[in-house]
């Protein structure tokens, strides 16, 4: 469904003096974002040489869209994700609103000032959605609106309360990938109230924008059932349509090509004319119609785009006042109202002292005023403006959404099976959960891509069934074919089935893991996803944390131990990704009690104020459980390590391991017992926590803090200071060989450090040294052989 807005088709008419406010606003948020980025490079003091920048072109194409969202067409309940590039737009209209200081804009991009890019977690305003990873603040929206549906179908909100999910983008995101992929999964989900606004400048870091791009993005989005309106041409130029020579005109601007009409505005005026005169000068009233402007009233009535017409676009966001998903290309000018309107180098441009004074005399701001938000108006003007603003519907804050915390059993039980591997274990215990009837299990949110069975998904599943807005009968289980799943679906279901994009799963997963603050019902996020394909979503992954979206990532199966699948199926450095992603902890259990414990312990850091998302790397492979004879182990294990064999006192040697590899080292430090007494070994549960205990209180002493003894050094105290360690983990040799680094001790760190094959396990281990010969040897030789 595509149309393109015109002025003869108003779906509501506002007075004439709020378009005539929201105009005046327009001008205010350009003024005071190219201030503000203005003040950051120029005024504020630089003490490495480095340029600030900031993006005044990107902003001031967003304005006027932006000044008729906030200050009309947007509700309280509507959430937001804006454009990177224009975040300074945004603390603008927070300044305007009273939500926003003097001093966080004058330290823009500088320490404790506001961020470059919106942020959830580092701004003092209200901000939504962070954006500043291309396209992924687009992409969330639609994820957004999704749970949305999900919290309806559920009566986890009340209908009264839902709102539209808005995404704000430049054109150049059109490129990135993962919105296409977020479009063809939210056609599968048939999201709802869902707005994407295109700034559509047609120009990106580099260049003018493809010309045959024009027709095709709308003809994407109107394929996958979103209603597209394209907002052309403001009033002034659609006004000149109207008159002789006016026809002529609108197809001169309709086959005009980008890179002509960006030129053509840099030069101004002048140059419009020449241009035009060439082109159909002499066509019938075409040179009455240009002489009936001046140079600067034609350079206006050419930069007159619909995307800088506060009543286009009002027009616009009422025509699409219902939950239909639509896509608006506003067209726009990089850079409009600014000296370097429409110059193809204008992405990352700056205006000089001196253009800059002139802007200020343009708009009457006194020098001294700059920062004054309604300065240069008169006081009667400003009275009126600043009345208006008070009456929008964003002018009275939201009271905060509370999520009521969600009660976690007081302990997971854990299979009892003799022999099972970590994967199957969280299949059962997931399963058990479902059954339980415990609160937890009703807020549980699985999803996964396309791996939902082949990561143990399945039970949960079935018991819970599968997530849709409109019942979906499984056609096997109609037909009475035998089948292991039942994948019916509606709108009690908990489990959100995706296509095979990573990406979109922690997009989904970031979506799922914002519902409390976003509307006010705390979801618990379960995604699953093959090991080795974090990799592909990586950027999501870390754009979930870094809003503090709290979800569990369960990934499996992990490392060569995946032997038939070969190389491109196994993961080697997942770990250190684990260790090194902030916002999530990572847990690698070799046995099913230690998944139950980390399991229960992600219920309650997704929480916690102070808490975040956990991964949890897990295998395919059986292997033989341990018997334990008390809890005591279970504290150390959640503070990342503890000993599985405790070392004799002032023992000079210890095996360290993590995961999938326990059978391998505990049947090494049985062969080496003999040899070493007082062997120690030490099960590695966490390598991010035990690390990120030791930075910790490394940072502490460094910072004049009284330091604490991290639990690492607590641990390696039992050995002489001069032992040695081995360390064994199937995956990078990193994620344990830092060890060596607390007390000074010397290791030999055995791992993947190269692509895998295919192989069964005792072939492949012996190739990449993780056997039990592999382990002796190296101890041999660190220990006995020194």
């Amino acid at each position: 469904m595509r149309r393109t807005v015109d002025t003869a088709e108003r779906a509501s008419r506002l007075p004439a003096e709020d378009f005539a406010a929201l105009e005046a606003i327009d001008a205010r948020l350009r003024w005071l974002s190219a201030w503000t980025i203005f003040n950051a490079n120029h005024l504020r003091d630089s003490r490495d040489g480095l340029k600030v920048g900031g993006h005044q072109a990107s902003c001031a194409s967003m304005t006027a869209i932006m000044a008729v969202l906030y200050f009309h067409a947007l509700r309280p309940r509507d959430r937001v994700a804006v454009k990177p590039h224009a975040g300074p737009v945004l603390h603008a209209i927070h300044y305007l609103l009273g939500n926003q200081t003097r001093d966080q804009l004058e330290r823009f991009r500088g320490l404790g000032g506001a961020q470059s890019y919106p942020s959830r977690t580092k701004d003092r305003i209200p901000v939504d959605f962070s954006t500043g990873s291309v396209g992924l603040g687009v992409a969330i929206t639609a994820f957004a609106s999704l749970v949305q549906d999900y919290l309806l179908a559920h009566d986890l909100m009340p209908q009264a309360e839902a709102g539209r999910m808005v995404a704000l983008l430049g054109d150049a995101e059109l490129d990135e990938g993962n919105i296409y992929e977020c479009l063809i999964e939210a056609y599968k989900h048939e999201i709802r109230n869902c707005w994407w606004i295109v700034d559509y400048n047609r120009q990106s870091l580099d260049a003018t924008t493809a010309d045959r791009m024009f027709d095709r993005f709308g003809d994407m989005f109107a394929t996958c059932g979103w209603r597209v309106l394209t907002l052309k041409h403001g009033k002034l130029q659609k006004a000149a349509f109207g008159r002789p020579g006016g026809r002529s005109l609108e197809e001169w601007i309709e086959n005009c090509p980008n890179a002509d009409y960006a030129a053509l505005t840099y030069q101004g005026g002048a140059g419009w004319r020449e241009r035009l005169l060439a082109d159909m000068g002499d066509r019938p009233h075409v040179r009455d119609l240009l002489a009936g402007y001046d140079d600067e009233a034609l350079s206006a009535l050419m930069t007159n785009l619909g995307g800088h017409c506060v009543e286009t676009l009002a027009e616009a966001f009422a025509i699409a006042d219902d939950d239909v998903p639509t896509l608006f290309i506003a067209y726009t000018v990089k850079g409009f109202g600014l000296p370097f309107a429409g110059h193809k180098d204008n992405h990352a441009g700056l205006t000089n002292p001196g253009q800059m004074a002139a802007l200020r005399e343009r708009m009457g701001i006194r020098e001294g005023d700059e920062w004054e938000p309604y300065a240069g108006l008169g006081d009667n003007a400003a009275s009126s403006l600043r009345a208006f603003v008070a009456s929008s519907p964003l002018a009275s804050p939201e009271a905060g959404r509370t999520a009521d915390p969600v009660a976690t059993p007081p302990s997971l039980a854990a299979p009892t099976s003799p022999r099972q591997s970590t994967q199957g274990a969280f299949g059962r215990i997931l399963l058990d959960l479902a059954k339980s009837g415990h609160p937890i299990a009703d807020r549980i949110v699985t999803t996964s891509p396309d791996v939902t069975v082949s990561t143990n998904l399945g039970a949960f599943v079935n018991q819970r069934g599968l997530f849709r807005r409109k019942d979906v009968r499984d056609v096997f289980q109609a037909a009475r074919i035998p089948s292991a799943q039942k994948w019916s679906a509606g709108g009690a279901g908990q489990h959100i089935e995706l296509g095979i994009a990573e990406n979109n799963l922690f997009l989904m997963l970031a979506a799922l893991g914002l519902s409390g603050p976003l509307f006010g019902t705390r979801l618990v996020p379960i995604g699953t996803v093959y090991d080795p394909f974090i990799a592909r979503g990586l950027d999501a992954l870390n754009y979930g944390c870094y809003q503090d979206a709290r979800f569990l990532l369960v990934a499996t199966p992990s490392g060569i131990t995946l032997g038939p699948e070969g190389g491109a199926h196994q993961s080697i450095g997942s770990p250190l990704l684990g260790m090194a992603q902030p916002g999530l902890t990572y847990f690698e259990p070799a046995f099913a009690d230690e998944l139950a414990l980390a399991m229960r312990w992600a219920f309650e850091h997704m929480q916690a104020d102070d808490g975040g998302s956990v991964y949890l790397r897990l295998t395919t492979r059986e292997i033989d459980q341990v018997e334990r004879t008390d809890d005591l182990w279970q504290a150390d294990a959640l503070r990342g390590a503890y000993w599985l064999k405790a070392p004799m006192e002032g023992s000079g040697a210890a095996l360290a391991f993590t995961g999938a590899i326990a059978p391998e080292v505990i049947a090494a430090w049985h062969a080496l017992i003999d040899d070493l007494p007082g062997l120690g070994l030490l099960n590695v549960t966490s390598p991010d926590l035990l690390h990120r205990g030791w930075s910790a209180a490394r940072a502490a002493r460094w910072s004049g803090r009284t330091p604490g003894r991290s639990h690492v050094e607590t641990l390696l105290d039992a050995l002489d200071p001069g032992a040695g360690l081995v360390t064994i983990v199937d995956g990078s040799p990193s994620t344990l060989s830092w060890l060596g680094g607390v007390r000074g001790m010397r290791v030999s760190p055995l791992g993947v450090d190269r692509f895998g094959q295919t192989g069964d396990l005792p072939d492949l281990y012996r190739a990449y040294r993780l056997d039990v010969d592999a382990v002796v040897e190296a101890a041999g030789e660190l220990f006995i052989g020194a």
